[in-house]
């Protein structure tokens, strides 16, 4: 297939192929470099700018519907740009470039295109050395759970707890912000939340035999996009609820309102799959996705947790006040609880109050501690139902 016919090419650019790059014109089509990765070389390109001009025409191009035995498929196109001006002695090289800057690409929200700079590499550098420190640290039993407790804004008690998983390295506690995205991204998430559902169940039961609370005490834990799209999450739950003993009923899993409502119809199959083991659901940081609030009433969820940014600005801008206000509204509207999450000030818990919200979660009652300061916090919340 000549160049031409290959979209956003001209004909004077020379296509990639496994293992090299031609240093002639190629009239053979495009080549697959591996998986869905392809390379295209660029001659007579002085500038950053006239790359990008051609991977953008590429995005156009592709991105039209294309129909394919009567099914009609759209294609979204991430692409990494490096320039020959680097000091490389090798093509190898170049695609190694080229390859981070694609990856930074669809990590930005895919569907972009992206030039290299050093600091790219040096980025890529520390996340692989963060992934193998995380292996090990996996093998170690470097991972711990750390407990931040949900209250209820009518009794001002302890209800229950969401557990978060936490990296202790020898050197110090490694930001969930830096090693969480790197889980996610290597599948390293699967293993570090089996280990979390595991033990928080297991703690969960010890201190509802320790704590005589009528409804008892609950435990929520969050589901990942990556767990979220195993076909075999709801059986792999429902064996660890059977390990541990714990009653389905007070364990709540939490799932994101964009992964959620990404895939309605999908979504609706694994919810349903999940309220079947006799689990309690929550949509997390709602307000902040694309819900379509018509589908929320078929989906079989509990309650929805308002996200952090609406309520930090709840009492300083009237459009995060609204936001939140509606959201109260519409969750009880369709029989749905709320929980407020990121919860800093009495102020925000006096007006959540006034707006009938069930719940909260925050810094105003304590960061996410470890189990033994966990329990302080019950014992002081709960002391006059603490059984002998």
């Amino acid at each position: 297939m000549p160049n031409a016919w290959l979209p956003g090419f001209r004909e004077t650019d020379t296509i990639g192929r496994s293992g090299s790059i031609d240093s002639r014109p190629s009239h053979d089509g495009l080549a697959r470099l591996g998986g869905d990765e392809f390379t295209v070389l660029l001659e007579d390109v002085f500038k950053p700018s006239d790359a990008i001009r051609v991977a953008q025409r590429i995005q156009e191009k592709l991105a039209g519907p294309f129909e394919i035995k009567g099914q009609r498929i759209v294609i979204a196109v991430s692409i990494g740009i490096t320039s020959s001006s680097g000091s490389y002695a090798e093509a190898e090289e170049m695609l190694r470039d080229a390859e981070i800057a694609m990856y930074r690409a669809k990590r930005a929200g895919k569907a972009r295109c992206e030039v290299f700079d050093p600091a790219m590499h040096s980025s890529a550098v520390r996340r692989l050395e963060l992934e193998t420190d995380l292996r090990l640290g996996l093998e170690r039993g470097e991972l711990i759970v750390y407990y931040q407790p949900i209250v209820s804004l009518v009794s001002g008690k302890i209800i229950g707890f969401e557990a978060l998983s936490r990296w202790q390295r020898p050197e110090g506690m490694v930001s969930p912000a830096e090693f969480i995205p790197v889980a996610d991204e290597t599948g390293l998430i699967l293993p570090i939340n089996k280990a979390l559902f595991l033990e928080a169940c297991t703690q969960l039961r010890s201190w509802q035999s320790q704590f005589d609370c009528h409804p008892p005490l609950t435990m929520s834990m969050n589901i990942t996009p990556k767990q979220f799209g195993l076909p075999e999450l709801a059986e792999g739950i429902g064996e660890m609820l059977k390990q541990t003993g714990v009653a389905p009923g007070t364990i709540n899993l939490e799932i994101m309102e964009t992964i959620a409502m990404g895939d309605a119809d999908r979504a609706l199959s694994v919810l349903s799959e999940l309220k079947a083991l006799g689990v309690r659901l929550s949509i997390d940081d709602f307000g902040t996705g694309y819900s379509s609030l018509s589908r929320l009433p078929r989906f079989p969820v509990d309650a929805l947790k308002i996200d952090r940014v609406f309520i930090s600005n709840m009492n300083t801008d009237h459009d995060s006040h609204e936001i939140v206000r509606l959201i109260v509204m519409l969750a009880h509207s369709v029989g749905l609880k709320v929980v407020a999450e990121g919860t800093e000030t009495e102020e925000q818990i006096t007006e959540l109050k006034r707006l009938n919200c069930e719940m909260a979660q925050g810094f105003l009652y304590s960061p996410p501690v470890d189990r033994k300061a966990a329990f302080g916090l019950l014992l002081r919340s709960h002391e006059a139902v603490l059984t002998s």
